[in-house]
């Protein structure tokens, strides 16, 4: 029997599944101390974290840790992936629509704590004009890195990685619907329900060894600003709020990084997104605003539960 353990980061719920139901203890300390590294490194919401120390001095080129290197290189591969769909360079734009602090502060303070009104301007992907070589980066002044979707994709990734190459076990570990896994996996595959918000439709799926997933949504990080409705998936094009064709958006691939850029690429793609993941062999479940299901490439029909195996990679 797998041993499951739960606890809160970054506002959302955490897990991790193993096999060997004597080794979770460990297993779960493994993993808090990847994340806490990953939050040390690149968290927009702490002063003291490494990237936000360092921020007067990126306009110049400043040598960063490896990890922070690696994280910036983990975002700039995903924009090179989805061709700029998802940008790391919108954290000025996330702060001027009021997510300026952690979700569940933002949602105690609906209102934000920035007036300044957006007017909608297409502009330069910021991606491209981000320089990293080695552990030097370069910003340009005018942008603010956000790592905090492709950095919790990551922080999965190594997670699984390191408690599989520490403790020798399965194990399956969760960040907020960012799933990643690693060793043997259970008999049937990591049992996995796919359903964003309680009214969605459901589906279990199997996840097979060495798998990953992850769910990006228009539902569930959003808070009020100006008294618009907002949510934190941008469309880099405006830096606003994508346009919300799509609940959710999940996502099987290789790599929890994969699965994450993808997911949240297809939010921002919106209808066109469909076609998109065809194309790319793309293992994607859709959800419209009606509750309607639309499933690409390998991913599984919804009349039984399989093993999703991607294609893509």
């Amino acid at each position: 029997m797998d041993a499951i353990s739960s606890w809160s980061v970054w506002g959302l719920e955490a897990s991790i599944a193993v096999e060997n139901p004597a080794l979770i203890a460990e297993a779960g300390r493994l993993v808090r101390g990847v994340v806490a590294q990953v939050d040390d490194a690149c968290s927009r919401f702490r002063p003291d974290s490494e990237l936000m120390r360092l921020q007067p001095e990126l306009a110049a080129g400043v040598d960063v840790s490896p990890l922070l290197a690696a994280l910036v290189q983990s975002a700039l591969d995903a924009a090179r992936w989805t061709d700029g769909d998802v940008d790391p360079t919108l954290g000025r734009d996330l702060v001027a629509l009021g997510y300026d602090r952690d979700i569940a502060r933002v949602r105690l303070d609906p209102a934000g704590a920035v007036t300044t009104v957006c007017v909608p301007q297409r502009r330069t992907p910021g991606w491209r004009l981000v320089d990293l070589k080695g552990q030097t980066l370069a910003v340009p002044r005018n942008l603010r890195l956000d790592l905090g979707a492709t950095a919790k994709a990551v922080a999965a990734d190594r997670a699984v990685s390191l408690v599989f190459g520490e403790l020798g076990c399965g194990i399956l570990v969760s960040l907020g619907g960012d799933i990643a896994t690693a060793g043997p996996a259970p008999e049937g595959g990591w049992q996995v329900l796919v359903q964003d918000l309680p009214t969605d439709p459901w589906q279990q799926v199997a996840l097979g060894a060495g798998q990953a997933m992850a769910t990006s949504s228009t539902q569930k990080r959003r808070w009020k600003h100006e008294g618009q409705d907002m949510h934190h998936i941008l469309d880099p094009r405006w830096g606003l709020p994508a346009e919300t064709v799509w609940r959710s958006v999940t996502v099987a691939a290789p790599s929890c990084l994969l699965a994450n850029a993808y997911s949240t690429a297809g939010i921002v793609r919106g209808f066109a997104a469909v076609s998109w993941f065809e194309q790319e062999g793309i293992a994607g479940r859709f959800v419209d605003q009606q509750g309607r299901t639309v499933a690409t490439g390998s991913w599984p029909s919804e009349e039984y539960s399989t093993t999703v195996a991607d294609s893509h990679g």
